[in-house]
């Protein structure tokens, strides 16, 4: 038997670096680009429309806007703004569909210099990309709001931007060590403060004003604004390999299923140094009021890159620097989907299809969908089948049917049993 392959979905002209999804619209937004280098590779953001053709979920272009010489490496999304990381800095983005009227646009469908409205200076949509440009339906247009530089190391570098749950703020984290928090549109800083000695990994926001961050200094924090509320310990209740140093890669906030005011945290640990003989990776799923560690698992050798959990707080999502993807369970931390080096190099984001929206829609009959982008350019899809389960009507009804015929067994061999 081959090895699991995942669907291509869409191929850019520029290595990709983050991925969001917008549910409303059926958008992927996915961005990347070459960097200030003079090497003639672009720098864009990508807006592709998300539709069910013969059953199939595809990826057609709907607008390339061009970023110039700043390649976006981290991504945010809150209705139709988008907080793009550049470099050091971070760029709010605003779009918009805007409905086509008194154009044929079939007798466009060839035409090489046929592309969305965009904004003056946006790069032309690549048709040479790997999809088509959408033909049908609203057409797109992107324009720049506010920008700010969020990091001021000596080698500047945003890493992680997120909003909060009403998105009135995002933070930023990065290079230097320090969160900072803005309001949206303004970005108006409202805070500040030195979290880690050392890069900021990652960064979540929860209910409530908790910040969680995660650093290159082997540590995990729970911040209440600029005050630490605690620090997270994953081997309490778990492994412990005193000559192996682990950090935190990864945390995100998830829902509790059927739970509508449950709350969890999810963080993936690493190996903070490469070995020749790599010890395994770590998902720890954490109460998200206490912040006490419910369960630890390990996920394998390959070291993780990335993490996503899904809207409803199901599934989780991980890519690693080795090109795997895979999907797990989020209650019991069970692996349900796996494809070994499905990009063949680091992957650098995933996301998850939204279960609200167009979301639904564009499912069909599989249980959830996962996006994922690397370096490669390349942007894949990966389906999880619905699982099968038996009712628990069909259950009874076998368990008694049983009972009936090892009563009638019985009655036949041993005539004076009843």
């Amino acid at each position: 038997m081959g090895r699991r392959r995942a669907p291509e979905l869409y191929r850019a002209p520029f290595p990709l670096y983050a991925l969001q999804v917008d549910p409303s619209a059926g958008l992927l937004i996915a961005a990347g680009g070459g960097g200030a280098a003079k090497t003639g590779i672009k720098n864009g953001v990508h807006f592709l429309q998300l539709e069910q053709v013969n059953g199939r979920l595809s990826a057609s272009l709907l607008h390339s806007h061009d970023t110039e010489t700043r390649a976006t490496m981290n991504l945010a999304l809150a209705g139709n703004i988008l907080a793009a990381g550049q470099d050091a800095h971070c760029q709010l983005l605003r779009f918009q569909t805007l409905q086509q009227k008194g154009k044929n646009k079939a007798e466009k469908a060839g035409s090489k210099e046929q592309r969305p409205r965009q904004r003056k200076g946006a790069a032309p949509a690549e048709k040479k990309s790997g999809a088509e440009t959408h033909q049908e339906g609203a057409e797109l247009s992107v324009e720049n709001l506010q920008a700010v530089q969020t990091d001021f190391s000596p080698d500047p570098l945003q890493k992680v931007v997120c909003f909060n749950h009403d998105n009135t703020l995002l933070a930023t984290g990065g290079t230097d060590g320090y969160v900072r928090v803005w309001k949206v549109p303004s970005l108006e800083k409202v805070l500040e403060f030195k979290a880690h000695e050392g890069e900021i990994e990652d960064l979540a926001l929860g209910p409530e004003g908790k910040l969680v961050t995660v650093g290159w200094d082997l540590k995990a924090s729970v911040w209440q604004k600029d005050q630490l509320v605690t620090q997270l310990h994953w081997q309490e209740n778990g492994p412990i390999f005193s000559n192996t140093p682990y950090r935190y890669q990864a945390c995100r906030f998830g829902q509790v299923p059927d739970q509508p005011a449950g709350l969890r945290l999810f963080t993936v640990q690493i190996p903070h140094k490469r070995l020749r003989q790599p010890p395994p990776c770590y998902l720890t799923a954490w109460d998200g009021s206490t912040f006490l560690p419910l369960r630890t698992k390990s996920c394998g050798h390959e070291v993780i890159s990335c993490l996503s959990v899904s809207e409803s707080g199901t599934f989780l999502g991980l890519g690693t620097v080795t090109g795997s993807v895979a999907i797990y369970i989020a209650f019991s931390l069970q692996r349900l989907y796996y494809v070994k080096e499905a990009h063949g190099i680091v992957v650098t984001d995933v996301a998850f299809l939204p279960e609200k929206g167009r979301g639904p829609e564009l499912l069909g009959s599989h249980e959830t969908a996962l996006f994922s982008v690397a370096v490669d350019s390349r942007c894949q899809l990966h389906l999880l089948p619905s699982r099968r389960s038996v009712p628990v009507w069909l259950l009874l009804l076998l368990c008694v049917g049983l009972i009936v015929m090892t009563i009638l067994l019985l009655q036949s061999a041993f005539p004076s049993f009843l």
